[in-house]
């Protein structure tokens, strides 16, 4: 758990001007408020809006928002009312903390839940601030990476439902990448750990075949690009086993058919930079035919 000069100085790391007292007000309010709840861990409750809140400076977000993250769940499930935060903290922050208090009863509701694309749209309607579905997304995956100490196999089984159906593809409409890929992998991992184990050790004799490949080939796409005078960042990476799971199933197609484990972005600064880029790569190696998409 991030104790309370941690958090300040994440916090303040990207943003110097933060308000450390008010940041130091919502930690002991979070903590006294949640008092001795524990969480199916055993954890003090309160270690989850702390961690919550330590998610969100990993995404440089502001004060309030962090501050939002430390009070989310505390009119839901203690005596702290909107007022009263609004009273100590200010109508901001209020607001923030009311509005992710509403999904959190939202998703609560079993009937919406048999929907999900129409409870994704609601969420998104009703969220009249980006910044609730942040705080949400952040709660959504402190939950999931502690999905494993819920006893019940059935209510593991619909959060991690849930999630894959609702929540990773709320971050992936939000631009929130990374957390889409986390809650996605951690979601797979309980709802089809056999079938993510298999595409993890297919993935590892793949790496021992490959060796460096991913490594060399970027390396040579950076010179080529350099030969060039195309001035460029080149990240290679290896598909996560969701994703792969997900191909497989949709093309019904097998593991070694797949074309793309392997992929490599290229980032230019100009629009032109990046007709040039493509020129080179073409005259490199030659695309394969009916798979290439201009966007």
């Amino acid at each position: 758990m991030l104790r309370q000069y941690e958090l300040i100085e994440k916090v303040r790391s990207y943003d110097p001007s933060a308000d450390e007292a008010i940041l130091n007000r919502a930690y002991v309010y979070a903590m006294r408020m949640h008092g001795s709840q524990k969480r199916a861990s055993g954890d003090p409750y309160f270690a989850h809006p702390i961690q919550v809140a330590g998610i969100l400076t990993e995404y440089r977000m502001d004060a309030a928002t962090i501050i939002t993250a430390l009070l989310h769940d505390t009119v839901e499930d203690t005596e702290a009312t909107s007022a009263e935060i609004g009273r100590l903290f200010g109508e901001e922050i209020a607001e923030l903390v009311e509005g992710v208090t509403k999904l959190t009863k939202l998703e609560l509701n079993s009937e919406h839940t048999r929907q999900a694309e129409n409870l994704r749209k609601f969420i998104l309607a009703i969220s009249k601030d980006v910044r609730v579905l942040l705080v949400k997304l952040a709660d959504r995956l402190h939950n999931m990476r502690t999905l494993q100490h819920i006893k019940a196999p059935a209510k593991r089984e619909r959060i991690a439902r849930e999630t894959l159906d609702i929540y990773a593809p709320l971050a992936r409409s939000i631009g929130c990448h990374r957390i889409c890929s986390e809650l996605e992998e951690l979601a797979f991992t309980h709802l089809n750990p056999l079938a993510r184990d298999a595409i993890i050790r297919r993935l590892a004799a793949l790496r021992n075949e490959q060796g460096g490949a991913v490594a060399l080939v970027s390396q040579e796409i950076v010179s080529r690009l350099e030969a060039a005078g195309v001035p460029s960042r080149v990240l290679g990476r290896e598909k996560n086993p969701y994703s792969i799971w997900r191909k497989l199933q949709r093309k019904s197609i097998g593991f070694s058919q797949l074309s793309d484990i392997y992929a490599f972005r290229v980032i230019v600064d100009t629009e032109e930079d990046c007709y040039r880029a493509l020129g080179v790569a073409h005259r490199a190696w030659p695309s394969v035919p009916d798979r290439f998409k201009d966007y």
